[in-house]
């Protein structure tokens, strides 16, 4: 990834690709506290831009720094960045860190910096999807408890665990890994959210201490477009074997259903079929950079209905 063509966004100014470097004595790099996001190009626009930019702010504000850049100004130099790339496509990736001023388990005293960087790449980024899903097996590892991590900062060194139980899943020949929490309810895969169709309804566990994915509250808004129930609560994991469809969603995924669970299968369903092209539409809508809908969710007919 770093050698390459082309320009990044980094501290104010774009900068040649290759020249786009930190020291090795980074704060961040040494003790994990980088806040990164990432956001997906269609049509040369940034899907929900504001609410990555405003997230990327809090996850910071999370650990207890500022980013000294505006979430509109963060999103005027996004926009920079992918047109001086001139890319109608892709993925983006903002990441802000604290720099080299100070080495030790304390970063007062560090400046933080911010780089904004897109590249071409087409398709789901996480996953090689297959028309009858992926194979994913159970995660060891638990996401922690808000008493042991922030799970809402999109935060570096929270995903040590989720690269840990990725790679296991890739060399046991499975594509994923799906990771409870520390209850020993389900929470999401190394890096997706996840929903269940279980008797008509659309289940989805409560973000207690995992991210409320952009891509995820998209889907819930999708749905009760469509009129149908979706239910936010915590989902044990003998549930999956209730479900007649299980899929993943999150910006580098999109839509993706699951095929089995260490060996129990399920269809590709109508119901993510269904998301999956209402989603590729939505993307596409000319305000889709805002916000988006509330996920706020009112009584609704079932899938079966």
């Amino acid at each position: 990834m770093d050698d390459r063509d082309g320009f990044i966004w980094l501290d104010g100014k774009l900068v040649a690709w290759r020249d786009a470097g930190v020291h090795v004595l980074t704060h961040a790099l040494h003790y994990g506290s980088a806040v990164f996001e990432g956001e997906r190009i269609y049509d040369g626009r940034v899907f929900r831009l504001a609410a990555h930019s405003a997230r990327l702010i809090n996850s910071a504000r999370l650990l207890d720094y500022e980013i000294p850049w505006t979430r509109q100004q963060i999103e005027e130099a996004t926009r920079a960045v992918v047109r001086a790339n001139g890319l109608l496509s892709g993925y983006v990736r903002p990441i802000a860190w604290r720099g080299s001023e100070v080495m030790g388990v304390s970063a007062i005293g560090t400046t933080v910096h911010l780089a904004i960087a897109p590249w071409a790449q087409e398709g789901r980024l996480s996953v090689q999807a297959r028309d009858s899903g992926i194979n994913v097996t159970m995660a060891k590892y638990r996401r922690p408890s808000a008493d042991f991590a922030p799970g809402q900062a999109k935060v570096a060194g929270l995903y040590i665990i989720c690269g840990i139980e990725k790679d296991r899943a890739l060399k046991a020949g499975f594509d994923d890994a799906l990771m409870l929490d520390w209850k020993g309810d389900l929470s999401e895969s190394t890096g997706a959210n996840i929903f269940l169709v279980i008797d008509g309804t659309l289940v989805t566990p409560t973000p207690e201490n995992f991210l409320d994915g952009i891509t995820r509250r998209a889907v819930i808004a999708m749905a009760r477009r469509r009129g149908w129930t979706v239910e936010e609560r915590a989902v044990k994991p003998e549930e999956l074997r209730r479900a007649s469809e299980v899929f993943l969603c999150g910006t580098a995924a999109e839509i993706v259903p699951v095929g089995s669970v260490d060996g129990h299968h399920y269809q590709a369903g109508p119901v993510a079929r269904t998301l999956t092209a209402d989603f590729q539409a939505l993307v596409r809508e000319p305000d889709c950079e805002g916000f988006g809908e509330s996920t706020h969710l009112a009584p609704q007919p079932s899938l079966a209905a």
